[in-house]
């Protein structure tokens, strides 16, 4: 990253909702000027965003100049208590494609800097709501497709594999904290731990460790899926096979042997 990736005193604007059209659409503002510079295109009747409290939903329009773009709810949070850390505001507008496209050019045009990709998360990370592991889960949550994967990347993106790492640690520290001990006393004959101690112990840490590693590959088949070809003679029932996995007629079935010449492919999942 360059310094201006790292710069967290620009205010910065993205819309966090799908490209396209829906009903609703949400564009995010984050930053030092989050509420001055959304006060400067947002009106309503309960008052301005920088003067109500944290975590308080408004709802008024967005207007550039006299001209109505839309009526909006806007989402005021406070930092530190945001998802970045920094002060937040949220529109939800209608999600026509013209909308979200003149709403965020408003409010860049207010003072806000477009978010490169991850920037958010960045920013969360930068502030320490969250660690590396968690800041990494995010990804994985936007992206997971499966229960299973659901549920990895919840758990990471809520601390789980932190602590683990946290716990193993303070494991390490003390075992070596417990070697020095006795290395700087080896000649005055003191024993500040049972050796059976000591040994259990780094038993225990290796083994976690190793528990920690191999659950790496059973992460990755999780969020990745396993790779799997169907091979066999001609007229062997490899379409039929796929067809009754994928409970659909996805490949030709045929008595005529050579029907399906091309590699069909398809992803499916098996409880989870």
């Amino acid at each position: 990253m360059n310094n201006q990736t790292l710069n967290t005193q620009t205010t910065i604007t993205a819309i966090a909702t799908p490209p396209g059209v829906g009903a609703i659409a949400v564009i995010r503002v984050s930053g030092p000027k989050a509420f001055e510079i959304g006060d400067r295109l947002f009106a309503s009747r309960k008052g301005k965003l920088s003067d109500v409290p944290t975590h308080t939903a408004l709802f008024g329009v967005i207007k550039s100049g006299n001209q109505i773009i839309d009526e909006v709810i806007a989402l005021v949070f406070r930092g530190p208590s945001s998802f970045t850390g920094d002060n937040t505001v949220e529109f939800s507008c209608h999600g026509s494609a013209y909308i979200q496209k003149m709403i965020l050019e408003l409010l860049i045009e207010k003072g806000a800097v477009p978010a490169k990709p991850g920037e958010f998360t960045m920013r969360a990370f930068m502030n320490r709501k969250m660690d590396l592991a968690q800041a990494e889960a995010v990804g994985d949550l936007i992206a997971s497709d499966s229960k299973l994967s659901h549920q990895l990347a919840m758990k990471q993106m809520r601390g789980g594999f932190s602590k683990e790492i946290e716990l193993l640690r303070e494991q390490l520290i003390h075992f070596a904290s417990l070697l020095e001990l006795e290395l700087d006393f080896s000649e005055e004959d003191v024993e500040f731990a049972d050796r059976t101690q000591l040994v259990a112990l780094i038993d225990k840490i290796v083994n976690r460790t190793t528990t920690l590693s191999d659950s790496f590959r059973e992460g990755n088949v999780i969020k990745r899926g396993i790779p799997v070809a169907i091979i066999g003679k001609p007229n062997a029932g490899k379409s039929t096979l796929l067809n009754i996995l994928l409970n659909e007629d996805r490949a030709i079935v045929s008595d005529i042997a050579g029907t399906t010449r091309d590699k069909v492919q398809q992803t499916i999942q098996i409880e989870g």
